[in-house]
């Protein structure tokens, strides 16, 4: 399991992590807290459903929200340097997307997802399409984010 490579990882190297989750609902959160003694390096996370919480919780601004949409790299970025700065962890993951099975337009389809690292020296953000059932594309979107972790913190 990736969350507890990643657990391992963190404590060997003395960091820590916090998320921000929109699509995922609180699952990337219920698997970094699946493993015993992630309270070493959890500092904790933010459910950002609604635009409102991203932006006054988070910090993603109205004109990210207004041009780019929720749904966008902009927004996905914003959020996890807003839960870094909010929650002062050294790395913060961050997911946003249309889980599904409504939502989903031509330019934006069910199962665009966002995942974002921020950490001291900027933010990655990737783009993904998944397919399936709406806890298939939340499940995909949470393994993204800790792979997306992992590789950063194995140096790839």
């Amino acid at each position: 399991m990736l969350e507890v490579r990643i657990g391992q990882m963190l404590r060997e190297r003395g960091l820590t992590l916090a998320v921000a989750e929109s699509c995922t609902g609180g699952l990337l959160g219920m698997r970094i807290t699946e493993v015993p003694g992630a309270s070493d390096y959890f500092r904790g996370g933010v459910i950002a459903y609604s635009n409102a919480v991203k932006e006054r919780v988070l910090g993603v601004s109205r004109a990210v929200l207004e041009t780019k949409g929720a749904v966008s790299a902009e927004c996905a970025q914003a959020m996890a340097e807003g839960v870094r700065r909010l929650l002062q962890a050294d790395l913060a993951l961050a997911i946003t997307g249309i889980a599904g099975p409504t939502g989903g337009t031509p330019e934006k389809p069910v199962g665009l997802v966002y995942v974002a690292l921020a950490h001291a020296e900027g933010v990655v953000v990737e783009r993904h399409e998944f397919h399936g059932s709406r806890q298939g594309v939340r499940w995909s979107a949470a393994e993204a984010a800790l792979a997306l972790l992992q590789r950063f913190l194995e140096g790839g």
